[in-house]
Order: structure tokens, then sequence, then C-alpha cells
């Protein structure tokens, strides 16, 4: 009866063992890939808002581009180049 009892203590001690590292284990892992996932989703909003301020940049660049495109290029009273 004391052997069957003891026997049945001890099952159960490596059964809360057992169980103790399983959730360390998934936790580990869960951990890793809500790392892994918050990395991506900081990279999508840092890429997003760089090529938003580029597509902005890009914009003014092309009016500016446009306003030197309609001066004259050269001087009213300047001389031919011979």
């Amino acid at each position: 009866m004391w052997v069957a009892l003891g026997v049945f203590v001890a099952l159960q001690i490596y059964f809360v063992q057992e169980m103790l590292a399983a959730l360390m284990l998934f936790t580990g892992i869960f951990v890793v890939c809500a790392v892994i996932a918050l990395s991506l989703y900081l990279i999508d909003k840092a890429s997003r808002w760089g090529l938003g301020l580029a597509g902005h940049q890009a914009k003014r660049a092309l009016v500016a581009a446009e306003e030197i495109s309609k001066k004259q290029l050269r001087r009213p009273r300047s001389e031919p180049a011979q």
C-alpha cells in the first residue's frame, strides 16, 4: 500500500515537472515568435514612412525641375556663343 502510494506521488511529481517543462518551452517559442512578428511589423511601418517621405521629396523635386525647365536658359541680352 505504501509502495503504491509512493509510486503514485512520484508519478504525479514527474507529470507536473514534465508539464512545467512543456510550459516553459512553449512560452519561449511564443516569445520568439512574438519578437519576430513585432520586428516585421516595425520594419513594415518604417518602410512605409520612408516611402511616403521619399514620395513627397520626389514630388517636390519634380515641381522644382518643372519650374527650372520653364525658365530661359540664356540671359535676355546675352550674345550667342561662337
